[in-house]
């Protein structure tokens, strides 16, 4: 029997949350607080359409996908942790980071899953290569668009930069000991372009270029570590790695050998949603964990911080 579960939030993102879940498992309904655009949903996929949340309680859901407006995340989340639902949460986890500890806090208390979207850890680009990353030393990381007129609620740190952060966690494993910070709001209130430079513990730089108010649009993350070289473009969904060959005979020039990696088809939105539903089946820990996310946002925060008070220095 599939597993039965919602969206709630089907707005630009949530409806393809939405398309995905209903290929892939029993969606019983999409939930929106303007109803006529989750009527609009429903019908297109044969479901129940409802405005408020709370009444997915009566449809005996075991899952749900939060894709609503991030200031939301935690009331809608708590609820259903609490409810005994299982929680697929779109990034960032919450709008802070005390929100975050204690939604990790109910999912641990009521031993649900609970995942957050960081999608990129399932983009092929980066999946095709992910094996072959040990150590490295120096990140280059651009995560830059054109601006799209969405996600005025949270800054550019949080709605693109958290990407990368979380890719650069699941990397290094280990605490971050220094950060600097630039940026500025361009179009919007909030931050629309930012720069930070993170050192890790054990001597790992990556310096994270973020914007919204671009000419043209770049995901792509430079990773350097001994005699190896790995770029994921992950706009295209490819990767390529050089080596570094030495000479056989010890006295010659060493060369450098390319590897191209152009994973066919690929579809991350659709692999997270898998991934999250064969975890509601077998209690499995999620690839992304609350505890993932909530590190991720911490590490947004912190840049916030620091940009702030820098910009509060200098005005």
């Amino acid at each position: 029997m599939k597993v039965r579960c919602a969206v709630v939030g089907v707005g630009y993102l949530g409806r393809f949350h939405a398309q995905k879940f209903n290929a892939a498992s029993q969606l019983v309904a999409v939930v929106d607080a303007d109803l006529a655009r989750a009527t609009t949903v429903a019908e297109e996929l044969g479901v129940q359409p409802l405005s408020d949340y709370r009444d997915l309680m009566g449809l005996g859901v075991q899952c749900v996908s939060i894709a609503s407006v991030t200031v939301s995340h935690f009331e809608i989340a708590s609820f259903f942790l609490r409810s005994g639902v299982d929680v697929l949460v779109e990034k960032p986890i919450t709008a802070t980071v005390d929100e975050g500890v204690e939604l990790v806090r109910l999912a641990k208390e009521n031993g649900r899953v609970l995942q957050v979207g960081h999608l990129e850890r399932f983009n092929p680009g980066f999946t095709a290569v992910r094996d072959l990353i040990s150590e490295p030393k120096f990140f280059e990381v651009r995560r830059i668009a054109p601006f799209s007129g969405r996600a005025f609620d949270v800054d550019v740190v949080k709605d693109l930069m958290i990407h990368d952060l979380d890719l650069l966690l699941s990397i290094v494993k280990r605490p971050i000991v220094k950060i600097e910070a630039v940026g500025v709001p361009v179009i919007t209130p909030t931050l629309d372009l930012a720069n930070a430079r993170i050192l890790f513990e054990g001597g790992a730089v990556a310096n994270i270029t973020a914007s919204r108010v671009a000419s043209q649009p770049e995901r792509t993350i430079k990773m350097f570590q001994s005699g190896v070289a790995i770029q994921c473009d992950l706009g295209k969904k490819s990767a390529r790695i050089s080596r570094i060959i030495a000479p056989e005979s010890g006295l010659g020039v060493a060369s450098i050998h390319h590897e191209e990696f152009h994973p066919a088809g690929g579809d991350a939105l659709n692999d997270e949603i898998l991934s999250f539903l064969a975890c509601v089946e077998t209690r499995n820990a999620p690839v992304v964990s609350g505890e993932d996310g909530l590190a991720a946002l911490r590490a947004a925060e912190e840049i916030c911080q620091i940009i702030e008070k820098n910009r509060a220095e200098v005005a």
